[in-house]
């Protein structure tokens, strides 16, 4: 990360982390017994503690450029748990974006083909929902078979900002407003999600407003090391930026992570169950049979966002007896696209934190979360045989949501 060579930005901006940066470690190594990595292999080099080490050594010229120092960043799962454990406030997650981006602009690594394609249709979302039309049909008839892939009924052809547009109309909410990112992925695949989303925001009184020329926050592309976030950014500072709101909303801790990044300064960002928790949500009548749900909490909710977790509130109010999972802070091993650039890592991250649902008390078994890409991970759980009993993956607004009745009922 010498000046000789540089990760910059369209405009020519240097974004390598300056050396300020790579010297605020202190080597405590509080970090090291939250890191998922160096939990898997004791490798002090593969700790944040190491990586910082190795990326200093570089910057200042002690180290040559070795493929072992890019072997131990791509290691890294990116779960931020080291920026919560650290005294010292090193901005891990920052310095280990611009890593990332040089050294895939210095051909360092190379995300692979289907991740380059997913990054350039994620920019598009017109394209990314077209493309994603045949997807979303065979989700519907329950025929899409794929270990990341949950069940659900995503509408194949209406939007979520014509859906929200025909239940504001319906309901006529005149409570707090608020703007709601679709996301990409979530739109293109996952629309259930944000159909629940809207109707658990109308169901309380809160109207929604869809900006219509939003598009991809940059979390892809902050996850791969791809070119392009600066754009982006610019594009949701457009977006919502003038907007008269009073917060926005994200049903993904990390794309509210990412648009909380573009929009610093600028607006609000919340997770939409911490703001519906500060409200007072609806509840859902008190389920008296055996289901139990446990409750896992996103690494870009809790460590990115610095959230302390779901409220309370909120989870007594989906009606079901609820816990928080064993290990429920630490990392499932999703990573944004970690699952799939390091599937054995992953796997083994996945199967020490999944085990206890193999011995869980309930029936049915929910394994709930606020991110749709752990909701990915979770489910492979079962897919890929790691948990051998049935059990739910859920999103946590989908056990606030009123249902379908509502798209023809008035609120009360």
């Amino acid at each position: 990360m010498t000046a000789s060579n540089p990760h910059t930005t369209a405009k020519g901006e240097c974004v390598s982390p300056d050396q300020d940066l790579l010297a605020s470690c202190v080597h405590c190594g509080f970090c090291l017994e939250v890191c998922p990595t160096y939990k898997l292999t004791g490798d002090e080099n593969n700790s944040p503690r190491g990586r910082l080490r190795l990326w200093r050594e570089e910057a200042e010229g002690r180290l040559a450029y070795d493929s072992w120092t890019d072997f131990y960043t791509s290691e890294c799962v990116g779960c931020l748990a080291c920026e919560s454990a650290c005294p010292a406030n090193v901005p891990y997650g920052e310095i280990f974006e611009k890593v990332k981006h040089e050294h895939v602009a210095t051909n360092r690594s190379k995300p692979g083909f289907l991740l380059r394609m997913a990054a350039a249709l994620a920019a598009r979302p017109t394209l990314f929902n077209a493309t994603m039309l045949p997807a979303r049909l065979l989700r519907t008839l329950g025929l899409l078979k794929h270990r990341f892939l949950f069940q659900g009924r995503p509408a194949a052809l209406q939007s979520t900002a014509n859906y929200a547009q025909r239940l504001m109309s319906l309901h006529q909410p005149n409570g707090p407003r608020v703007a709601f990112l679709t996301g990409c992925l979530m739109e293109s695949l996952f629309r259930e999600i944000n159909f629940a989303t809207i109707r658990v925001l109308i169901e309380n009184n809160i109207q929604v407003v869809i900006p219509p020329d939003q598009g991809c926050c940059g979390a892809f592309q902050e996850h791969t090391g791809i070119d392009g976030v600066d754009e982006l950014q610019q594009r949701s500072r457009q977006a919502f930026g003038t907007l008269n709101v009073d917060a926005i909303v994200s049903n993904s801790s990390g794309c509210g992570l990412a648009l909380g990044k573009a929009l610093k300064g600028v607006a609000p960002v919340r997770d939409v169950l911490s703001f519906l928790g500060e409200i007072g949500p609806v509840s859902r009548p008190l389920r008296h049979d055996d289901a139990r749900v446990y409750v896992d909490l996103p690494c870009h909710l809790i460590h990115g966002q610095k959230v302390a977790g779901i409220p309370k509130s909120v989870l007594d109010a989906t009606g079901y007896q609820w816990e928080l999972a064993p290990q429920a802070r630490d990392c499932c091993g999703s990573g944004g696209v970690y699952n799939i650039q390091k599937p054995e890592n992953s796997r083994e991250i996945l199967a020490r934190k999944s085990e206890f649902l193999n011995q869980a008390a309930g029936d049915p078994v929910i394994l709930a979360t606020s991110n749709h890409v752990c909701m990915m991970q979770w489910n492979s759980a079962r897919s890929g045989g790691l948990v051998n009993r049935p059990f739910e993956v859920r999103h946590v607004i989908q056990l606030l949501d009123p249902g379908e009745k509502f798209e023809v009922q008035r609120r009360s």
